[in-house]
Protein backbone atom coordinates (compact mmCIF):
# COMPACT_ATOMS: atom_id res chain seq x y z
CA UNK A 1 0.00 0.00 0.00
CA UNK A 2 0.87 3.62 -0.97
CA UNK A 3 0.31 6.90 0.82
CA UNK A 4 0.73 10.65 -0.25
CA UNK A 5 1.48 12.38 3.13
CA UNK A 6 0.04 16.15 3.41
CA UNK A 7 1.05 18.34 6.17
CA UNK A 8 -0.37 21.16 7.95
CA UNK A 9 0.18 23.76 9.95
CA UNK A 10 -2.66 24.03 12.77
CA UNK A 11 -3.30 27.01 15.20
CA UNK A 12 -1.35 28.77 17.59
CA UNK A 13 -1.36 25.07 19.76
CA UNK A 14 1.15 24.27 16.45
CA UNK A 15 -0.77 21.37 16.26
CA UNK A 16 0.29 19.16 12.67
CA UNK A 17 -2.34 16.96 11.26
CA UNK A 18 -1.36 14.34 8.74
CA UNK A 19 -3.35 13.29 6.16
CA UNK A 20 -2.44 10.03 3.58
CA UNK A 21 -4.22 9.08 0.64
CA UNK A 22 -3.32 5.19 0.55
CA UNK A 23 -3.83 2.80 -2.26
CA UNK A 24 -3.80 -1.30 -2.82
CA UNK A 25 -1.14 -2.60 -4.48
CA UNK A 26 -4.07 -4.31 -6.90
CA UNK A 27 -5.78 -0.54 -7.78
CA UNK A 28 -2.27 0.26 -8.93
CA UNK A 29 -2.14 -2.74 -10.63
CA UNK A 30 -5.48 -2.43 -12.40
CA UNK A 31 -4.68 1.22 -13.55
CA UNK A 32 -1.71 -0.01 -15.37
CA UNK A 33 -3.55 -3.48 -16.84
CA UNK A 34 -6.37 -0.92 -18.44
CA UNK A 35 -3.96 1.62 -19.61
CA UNK A 36 -1.37 -1.56 -21.21
CA UNK A 37 -4.48 -3.06 -22.60
CA UNK A 38 -5.14 0.19 -24.74
CA UNK A 39 -2.38 0.17 -26.36
CA UNK A 40 -2.75 -0.62 -30.13
CA UNK A 41 0.06 -3.72 -30.71
CA UNK A 42 -0.73 -5.53 -27.47
CA UNK A 43 -3.12 -8.34 -27.50
CA UNK A 44 -3.37 -9.46 -23.63
CA UNK A 45 -1.49 -9.24 -20.54
CA UNK A 46 -0.51 -12.83 -19.49
CA UNK A 47 -0.05 -13.96 -15.91
CA UNK A 48 2.09 -16.86 -14.80
CA UNK A 49 1.38 -20.31 -13.79
CA UNK A 50 -0.57 -19.65 -11.04
CA UNK A 51 -3.26 -17.20 -12.57
CA UNK A 52 -5.76 -19.79 -13.17
CA UNK A 53 -5.24 -20.65 -9.82
CA UNK A 54 -5.73 -17.20 -8.26
CA UNK A 55 -8.71 -17.12 -10.77
CA UNK A 56 -10.26 -19.73 -9.23
CA UNK A 57 -10.24 -18.69 -5.79
CA UNK A 58 -11.47 -15.16 -7.04
CA UNK A 59 -8.59 -13.15 -8.25
CA UNK A 60 -8.50 -10.25 -10.48
CA UNK A 61 -8.15 -11.75 -14.22
CA UNK A 62 -7.70 -8.26 -15.10
CA UNK A 63 -4.42 -7.60 -13.24
CA UNK A 64 -3.04 -11.09 -14.53
CA UNK A 65 0.57 -10.52 -16.17
CA UNK A 66 0.65 -7.37 -13.82
CA UNK A 67 2.80 -6.89 -10.40
CA UNK A 68 3.78 -3.32 -9.14
CA UNK A 69 6.32 -2.45 -6.15
CA UNK A 70 4.48 0.36 -4.49
CA UNK A 71 6.04 3.13 -1.82
CA UNK A 72 5.07 5.79 -0.39
CA UNK A 73 5.23 8.41 -3.26
CA UNK A 74 6.70 5.95 -6.12
CA UNK A 75 5.79 2.96 -7.97
CA UNK A 76 7.71 0.30 -10.26
CA UNK A 77 6.03 -1.83 -12.62
CA UNK A 78 6.30 -4.94 -14.52
CA UNK A 79 3.90 -6.51 -17.50
CA UNK A 80 4.31 -9.47 -19.55
CA UNK A 81 2.28 -8.82 -22.51
CA UNK A 82 1.00 -10.68 -25.73
CA UNK A 83 1.81 -8.85 -28.59
CA UNK A 84 -0.07 -8.77 -32.15
CA UNK A 85 2.69 -10.23 -34.94
CA UNK A 86 3.68 -7.26 -37.22
CA UNK A 87 4.05 -4.34 -34.71
CA UNK A 88 7.43 -3.54 -33.81
CA UNK A 89 7.94 -4.16 -29.99
CA UNK A 90 10.55 -1.27 -29.20
CA UNK A 91 7.39 0.98 -30.42
CA UNK A 92 4.85 -0.99 -28.34
CA UNK A 93 6.82 -1.02 -25.04
CA UNK A 94 7.22 3.12 -25.90
CA UNK A 95 3.81 3.36 -25.81
CA UNK A 96 3.14 1.39 -23.05
CA UNK A 97 5.38 2.98 -20.87
CA UNK A 98 3.90 6.10 -21.74
CA UNK A 99 0.30 5.19 -21.27
CA UNK A 100 0.63 3.50 -17.71
CA UNK A 101 2.94 6.07 -16.45
CA UNK A 102 0.80 8.72 -17.35
CA UNK A 103 -2.73 7.09 -16.21
CA UNK A 104 -0.72 6.02 -12.61
CA UNK A 105 0.43 9.56 -12.31
CA UNK A 106 -2.95 11.39 -13.11
CA UNK A 107 -5.25 8.87 -11.28
CA UNK A 108 -2.89 8.23 -7.86
CA UNK A 109 -0.64 11.23 -7.77
CA UNK A 110 2.27 8.48 -8.02
CA UNK A 111 5.51 8.81 -9.74
CA UNK A 112 6.33 5.31 -12.16
CA UNK A 113 9.99 4.93 -11.83
CA UNK A 114 9.90 2.35 -14.15
CA UNK A 115 7.83 0.17 -16.44
CA UNK A 116 9.14 -2.95 -17.53
CA UNK A 117 7.51 -5.07 -19.97
CA UNK A 118 8.69 -8.90 -21.06
CA UNK A 119 7.14 -10.39 -24.37
CA UNK A 120 5.48 -13.54 -23.39
CA UNK A 121 4.41 -14.39 -27.27
CA UNK A 122 3.41 -13.23 -30.40
CA UNK A 123 0.42 -14.10 -32.04
CA UNK A 124 -1.77 -13.29 -35.00
CA UNK A 125 -5.21 -11.93 -33.90
CA UNK A 126 -6.72 -15.28 -35.62
CA UNK A 127 -4.26 -17.21 -33.66
CA UNK A 128 -4.50 -15.18 -30.00
CA UNK A 129 -8.56 -15.44 -31.03
CA UNK A 130 -8.11 -19.50 -31.85
CA UNK A 131 -6.45 -19.69 -28.12
CA UNK A 132 -8.79 -17.54 -26.47
CA UNK A 133 -11.82 -19.67 -27.34
CA UNK A 134 -10.11 -22.58 -26.96
CA UNK A 135 -9.06 -21.61 -23.21
CA UNK A 136 -12.68 -21.08 -22.72
CA UNK A 137 -13.39 -24.22 -23.90
CA UNK A 138 -11.37 -26.15 -21.62
CA UNK A 139 -12.32 -23.74 -18.67
CA UNK A 140 -16.31 -24.80 -19.02
CA UNK A 141 -15.59 -28.91 -18.91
Amino acid sequence: MSSLSINKQGDQNERTFHDALTFQDRVVEKIAAVSARSVEGVLDLKGGFTAGITNKLGGDELTNGVSVEVGEKQVAIDLTAILAFGYSAPLVFKQIAEAVKSDVHHITGLDVIEVNVQVDDVMTAQEFAQQKASSQTRELQ
